[in-house]
């Protein structure tokens, strides 16, 4: 249950992996639980809604596997815990102090969940008995620390200025205050762009937060449920946008709500699905939104509420005439298939989960008759008639931010499970690994404890997997959040360097981009920032120590820090490296 309410997949520590470092306690009989198999059957849906996105019962996810869990730790303990880990970890409880001394993160608490639902919850887990059977052959350690050298501390120090407070959106009362995510821009335009997940998207007029587009008003369907990057998850404006008025968003509903493009068997349950559209903006000089007609270009099931459709994009480096030119690229996530026991829908050029498609939003021959596929697409000759032809490349957990170099290298940054954090430079039809695959590294057998990774074998040139161009691992950082080569003239001393972060800590990371090369791993260096001259880290100013970390890029080539935790924006504008 650790990531399924307001906070984006992948980083937030799970709860019954802390729980089941917890051997000690009292545990309770659990005969107060209902054992209503209607009651049951509530609390596997709220399961699969809050929980399953890092959890399996029988399966080991991000968090172990969590049958046979209330054999393990006293029922008002697991509660409490579940409902405000914080307040247990400050109130001196022993436990609740080693683990958050064991992960460093506090996960985010849950007052929104009713009594009913919670009783619910463990109810249905208390009827999964841990098995005695090995759930996998797999019985190696795996890689203690799979990245031993710890990255070091350059002399670069950059000067942010603090550009804009958001206004809170959050009303359940916790941090974060709001969920923005995403900066961009129009294109050749100065005016910059911030879609909260919550469903807004704001318009910076003045340097004040105005709402362009409110899509809960929009779309009626539309929810930000249960978390985890659900909501607007991301906005392009067409590069001809002054032209043609049109804007393209990602967000997502409930499932059912309407049968999807891309499906899976009825037999797994979707958790959200996740809706790419096209909107005719009927003046696209306008400061305020308002579309003559919209279209629906796709819709996708997902299992879970994490590694959706985080990421929509236009090359900026194309120009027109060139083939690139009005191509739509889109990370979509393997949707926490893998650990849920799905891998099968993950790594697979017939399937959308865990690919970066590139479509043509204005043509019309794709299988639903309402996008292109561009002739240039990497399978739209492939001899296997089953591959989607929309995917550019493949074999990613979550290619949550694209973007490329001045020199026209294609990057991502993908979110990895829980060992390895990766740049990867994106070429077409490329298969990157993941979930056999994590980092340079072997994934554990998909039936087994995923927490693990191995050293690749002597021989795996024969799989022809592409592997990072730069990677961390987890006692550096737990997600890696976007990252942008610096394209301004504002700060001389960040050019060549493509800045990227640490969603959780705040902490960030550069790489040279002149050391970015296929099969080759740049090093990465930490810099430092003051804000206003003052020395600070991320953390203290937002007060938190979940920040949120994101980055954005205007169209002059200058870049900003956003934390979500506090709702603030900042711009680089100094440096000194010395």
């Amino acid at each position: 249950m650790k990531k399924s309410i307001l906070y984006i997949s992948l980083f937030v520590i799970p709860v019954m992996h802390l729980l089941n470092s917890c051997k000690s306690g009292t545990t309770s009989d659990y005969s107060s639980l209902p054992n209503d198999p209607a009651i049951i059957a509530e609390g596997k849906s709220a399961f699969s809604k809050h929980c399953s996105g890092c959890h399996g019962v029988k399966r080991d996810g991000i968090g172990p596997r969590l049958a046979g869990i209330t054999a393990q730790v006293h029922e008002d303990w697991l509660r409490q815990f579940i409902k405000d880990p914080q307040q247990l970890i400050s109130s001196g409880d022993k436990h609740a102090q080693e683990l958050f001394a064991q992960y460093k993160v506090v996960m985010p608490s849950f007052p929104s969940l009713k009594d009913d639902e919670l009783n619910a919850i463990i109810a249905f887990l208390h009827t999964n008995k841990a098995s005695r059977e090995k759930v996998s052959k797999d019985t190696t350690a795996g890689l203690k620390n799979p990245l031993p050298d710890p990255i070091t501390m350059s002399s670069l120090t950059v000067n942010l200025k603090p550009v804009v407070q958001f206004p809170r959106t959050n009303d359940a009362g916790q941090l974060p205050l709001t969920r923005i995510t995403k900066l961009g821009s129009q294109p050749n335009m100065d005016n910059l762009f911030i879609n909260d997940l919550f469903g807004k998207l704001y318009k910076l007029q003045n340097n004040k937060p105005v709402v362009y587009l409110d899509m809960a008003k929009l779309r009626p369907k539309f929810i930000y449920q249960p978390g985890l990057a659900t909501g607007l998850g991301s906005f392009a404006f067409h590069p001809d946008f002054f032209k043609n008025g049109l804007l393209y968003t990602t967000h997502t509903e409930a499932p059912g709500t309407t049968k999807p493009d891309f499906d899976y068997s009825d037999s797994i349950e979707a958790t959200v699905q996740w809706v790419l559209t096209e909107w005719k903006v009927n003046d696209p000089k306008a400061d305020t939104f308002s579309a003559k007609e919209s279209r629906e270009l796709f819709r996708a099931n997902f299992v879970t509420g994490i590694h959706g459709v985080q990421e929509i994009t236009f090359n900026p480096l194309s120009k027109p005439g060139d083939e690139d030119y009005g191509l739509l690229y889109i990370g979509v996530g393997d949707g926490g298939s893998v650990e849920n026991d799905y891998a099968f829908l993950a790594h697979s050029k017939d399937k959308i989960w865990g690919s970066i498609l590139r479509i043509d939003p204005t043509g019309s021959n794709s299988s639903n008759g309402k996008y292109g596929i561009p002739k240039g697409n990497p399978f739209v000759q492939d001899k296997e008639s089953t591959a989607l032809k929309e995917i550019y490349a493949y074999g990613f957990r979550n290619p949550h931010r694209i973007t490329w170099t001045r020199s026209g290298k294609m990057l991502a940054s993908n979110i990895g499970q829980a060992n390895i954090e990766s740049v990867n430079l994106i070429e077409p039809g490329h298969d990157y690994g993941w979930p056999l695959r994590e980092g340079t590294f072997v994934s554990t057998e998909l039936n087994g404890n995923m927490g693990k990774v191995h050293s690749l074998p002597a021989d795996d040139s024969i799989n022809k997997f592409t592997y990072p161009v730069a990677q961390f691992d987890h006692d550096e950082g737990l997600a890696i959040t976007g990252g942008y080569e610096y394209w301004g003239t504002s700060v001389p001393q960040l050019k060549g360097k493509f800045l990227f972060g640490d969603i959780p800590s705040g902490r960030l990371f550069y790489i040279d981009v002149a050391d970015i090369k296929q099969g080759k791993q740049a090093t990465i260096k930490e810099w430092k920032i003051t804000i206003d001259g003052a020395a600070h880290k991320l953390k203290e100013v937002c007060g938190s120590d979940r920040v949120d970390l994101h980055f954005g890029r205007d169209t002059k080539g200058e870049l900003y820090v956003l934390t979500k935790a506090d709702g603030r924006m900042y711009k680089m504008v100094s440096a000194t490296n010395q």
